[in-house]
């Protein structure tokens, strides 16, 4: 029995956390759900958007599937007590959930699917992005009434760290090469920081192939040639700028599932936000987050229900039938996924 928590998320993530776990159960896993509030609901329920106790429950199960966030309705910045009793202040509660639980590094791999129109049909690639520092770290402060200032951050520490994740992934997944995506003719100082930092640790991998871009030459060939991709390594921002771009090449952000990882803890969430417009409405695309679902069951080492999920997905994809409206189709949230678990 596995321990997992559960936080359903703003907008529609009740109803892809519903699906997901559906699917998970339908496929013959047992699981103990936790369920956990973050977010806006966890501040109508706690007074606070980050509860101390949804972090307690993580980190105990050590399993978290999430839904998304309505961070844009939480305030400008999210405070949690440290030990010292100094608060330390984040951006986003995504940020704060990610920070608080030592994540480094998130994962979203984009693949095409066949049945889906998408300008990439054959796009197979996996995006892997530093979560700690870059200028999402939060540190920026305004500078007079017209001008705001952004501190970017990348150590050699993290870099190597990401990198050296990077590197394992594309070994444990038969993965061959992994390329390095930056702005070091500009960014010097930083972004060849980090671009030092991946070409050391390429050296303790010599069966993978090692080469590097620049971020805007990688958004151009991504577009021209994005077959031409494999694992690709980015500080924070320029991976989550890629990773949108990607999705929209095969077809939908409704296909992209993604996870955070740290030392001894796994968050899985799609890479789509939460859409209040599509909440409760029952339209909302499910795959993404029950593609997640399957990279949590690799997580936990139940390689054969995450197969089977995979392809259940898959064969739906390609049947067409059963698409809701992102995907071309007319199908109802709930409809979609009772396919994928008679799929499976």
């Amino acid at each position: 029995m596995h321990r997992v928590t559960v936080i359903r998320g703003d907008g529609v993530g009740p109803e892809v956390s519903e699906a997901a776990v559906r699917v998970i159960k339908a496929a013959g896993v047992a699981c103990a759900w936790e369920e956990a509030p973050l977010g806006a609901a966890a501040v109508q329920e706690c007074g606070t958007p980050l509860p101390p106790g949804t972090l307690a429950l993580i980190r105990g199960s050590g399993v978290a599937l999430k839904g998304p966030l309505l961070v844009e309705k939480l305030g400008s910045k999210i405070a949690v007590a440290g030990g010292d009793g100094s608060p330390r202040v984040y951006a986003t509660v995504n940020a704060a959930l990610r920070l608080e639980l030592g994540a480094y590094v998130n994962v979203r791999p984009v693949r095409a699917f066949e049945g889906v129109r998408a300008h990439a049909p054959r796009l197979d690639l996996v995006i892997i992005r530093e979560l700690t520092e870059d200028v999402y770290s939060g540190h920026e402060h305004a500078v007079g009434a017209d001008a705001g200032e952004a501190i970017k951050i990348t150590t050699w520490a993290a870099a190597a760290r990401a990198a050296r994740f990077a590197f394992e992934y594309a070994r444990r997944h038969g993965r061959r090469r992994v390329s390095a995506i930056h702005k070091a003719n500009v960014l010097q100082l930083t972004d060849g920081l980090f671009l030092r930092a991946a070409r050391e640790v390429a050296g303790d991998y010599p069966e993978i192939v090692f080469d590097d871009a620049l971020v805007d030459s990688c958004a151009y060939r991504l577009a021209a040639e994005p077959g031409a991709w494999d694992v690709i390594l980015a500080p924070n921002q320029y991976g989550d700028i890629i990773s949108g771009l990607c999705a929209g090449l095969v077809g939908s952000l409704g296909l992209a599932p993604g996870a955070s990882f740290g030392d001894g803890v796994a968050i899985f969430e799609a890479a789509h936000g939460a859409a209040p417009g599509l909440a409760g409405r029952n339209l909302v695309n499910p795959v993404a987050l029950i593609l997640s679902g399957a990279m949590l069951l690799d997580h936990l080492g139940e390689w054969s229900a995450a197969r089977r999920i995979r392809e259940a997905v898959r064969v739906v994809l390609r049947d067409g039938r059963t698409l809701t409206p992102d995907l071309g189709g007319a199908a109802k949230t709930t409809a979609m996924t009772n396919v994928i678990i008679d799929h499976l």
